[in-house]
């Protein structure tokens, strides 16, 4: 069994590499172009895998996309934005009391809308009902 695991590591490393080699994006691909690595991984596979790992392989970049510690991007050279609170700037709260004076308008069109239609469903009752 010791005796065939240098051969399943070489194939392992070959399969790996191939496949991570032709779904990687060509613009992405390092050093060579794709299917340079190609042919290299598959006359060379031991050499050419690694080689395809160290040199050629895309950089890849975390999945998050966010910012964490270490990552790259040091305190004094994030961006600097001046955050304003809404209730500091005068046309958003004239804004905000013009959507609320039309929300109370409609409030009580929908009310006296509604106080009519039970007035009119009390005629209708009694009306019917005497």
């Amino acid at each position: 069994m010791i005796r065939v695991l240098p051969y399943l590591v070489e194939i392992a490393l070959l399969v790996f590499c191939l496949v991570d080699c032709i779904q990687s994006p060509p613009h992405l691909v390092r050093n060579l172009e794709k299917g340079w690595w190609i042919v290299l991984i598959i006359l060379l596979p031991l050499v050419g895998g690694i080689a395809w790992l160290v040199a050629g392989r895309p950089v890849r970049t975390s999945a998050g996309g966010q910012w964490r510690i270490g990552s790259g991007f040091p305190a004094d050279e994030r961006p600097r934005t001046a955050y304003k609170r809404n209730e500091d700037d005068p046309a958003f709260m004239a804004e905000m009391a013009r959507i609320d004076r039309e929300h109370e308008q409609s409030l009580k069109k929908w009310e006296a809308k509604l106080a009519a239609l039970e007035a009119e469903q009390r005629r209708n009752q009694q009306d019917g009902g005497a």
